[in-house]
């Protein structure tokens, strides 16, 4: 990989060009969740499983979240804050413009940064794992919102997991350097409205859900060899790999039921990632030398802040690490595959005025976290800031 100029991408690798996000308008403060869901849940009379949310959403470190969801949709769909009750067809039927839209959004953001002709788009990749199943799907239909050309390549992923944000990364790369003079556009987004319920008293995986998630969509443009009079080069993607890992299976995933998507996640999950972490990491920075964590800039997927707490106690990194981390955590919760994306942004904001879109450092890791589990590794190397 031959070095160039420290404001230039490595030639050849696949480069992030552009970044962008989006959330919905409507906020919700963490301390007032508890009130807000067992009141619109109309279970008040659960003080117990009340009692047992306030104390997930106090230690949760998050201090809002964005949704989709509104007191009208509940109003007109009552069903909506039941427990069980099949509501498959009115969650898709209100999910659909939000889809389109809140993906939108992001893109536009994104574009707006490139500021390329939308015709040098090449491919798309859209994924969501709690928005509407719809055929043609919102891949489709954001060539026409977009503006794109009805040639693009497109693929749509469903029910990947917040992993899903890395993969994202990881797959934009292999087209990008292997299409001389792609620009691939990729869009995650998800919406918890999919899994919104009442509470019960048997299953109070549904509590942790809804003490973590918010909604959100992030996008992002990668390209290889990006041309310096026109583009803003940010990260070069390095490598990227993916790892299941063995016997947990059964840890965290989900399924679409009648009543919507139907979550399960186990409190081992932090653990298993906390012991698998350090093997990841050790395999993915061998070809760069590198071994000490805290030489690196930190994107992590906010799987909730035991995971962090975790992650940073067995690699023994600085506090000042997983600030970016922790700061998308407190302000937008956990938002599902996005939520890298929107660190990303967190992070080259951050960045503003010191050597490298990395807070300083050179190279970087971005980390997703999802059903399976799964692990994916992306190796980033930061570009120097103009």
């Amino acid at each position: 990989m031959p070095g160039q100029d420290k404001n230039m991408a490595i030639r050849g690798k696949a480069t992030v060009l552009a970044v962008g996000t989006a959330v919905p308008p409507n906020i919700i403060y963490q301390s007032d969740y508890p009130d807000y869901y067992f009141n619109a849940t109309k279970s008040e009379h659960l003080t117990e499983l009340k009692q047992k949310l306030t104390r997930l959403c106090t230690a949760s470190m998050i201090q809002k979240r964005h949704f989709y969801l509104t007191d009208e949709m509940l109003k007109d769909h009552p069903n909506l804050g039941t427990y069980k009750k099949p509501t498959l067809d009115n969650r898709n039927k209100l999910l659909a413009p939000g889809v389109t839209n809140l993906s939108k959004q992001a893109a536009e953001v994104a574009l707006k940064e490139w500021g390329q002709p939308r015709s040098k788009i090449t491919h798309l990749i859209f994924h969501t794992a709690t928005g509407c199943v719809d055929l043609p799907g919102p891949d489709c239909q954001l060539i026409n919102l977009l503006g794109l050309e009805p040639t693009v390549n497109r693929y749509m992923l469903f029910h990947n997991g917040c992993y899903a944000g890395a993969t994202l990364f990881r797959l934009a790369k292999d087209l990008a350097e292997n299409n001389p003079g792609a620009r691939v556009l990729a869009i995650c987004l998800e919406i918890s409205l999919g899994f919104f319920r009442g509470p019960s008293e048997g299953a109070i995986d549904t509590l942790v859900g809804q003490a973590l998630f918010g909604d959100g969509a992030g996008a992002i443009i990668v390209g290889s060899d990006p041309d310096l009079s026109v583009e803003r080069p940010l990260y070069n993607i390095l490598s990227a790999s993916q790892c299941v890992i063995p016997g947990t299976a059964d840890a965290v995933g989900g399924c679409v039921e009648e009543a919507g998507v139907v979550m399960h996640l186990k409190p081992s999950v932090p653990i298993h990632i906390s012991n698998n972490i350090s093997n990841c990491l050790s395999k993915a920075f061998a070809p760069l030398g590198i071994t000490d964590w805290n030489s690196l800039f930190w994107i992590v997927h906010p799987g909730g802040r035991k995971i962090l707490d975790g992650i940073e106690n067995e690699l023994k990194l600085e506090k000042e690490k997983l600030l970016a981390t922790r700061h998308v955590l407190s302000q937008y919760g956990n938002t599902g595959s996005s939520s890298v994306i929107f660190i990303m942004d967190e992070m080259r904001k951050r960045s503003k005025g010191k050597a490298t879109t990395g807070e300083g450092a050179k190279h970087g890791v971005l980390l997703g976290f999802g059903p399976g589990l799964t692990i994916e590794t992306t190796v980033l190397s930061a570009i120097g800031t103009p």
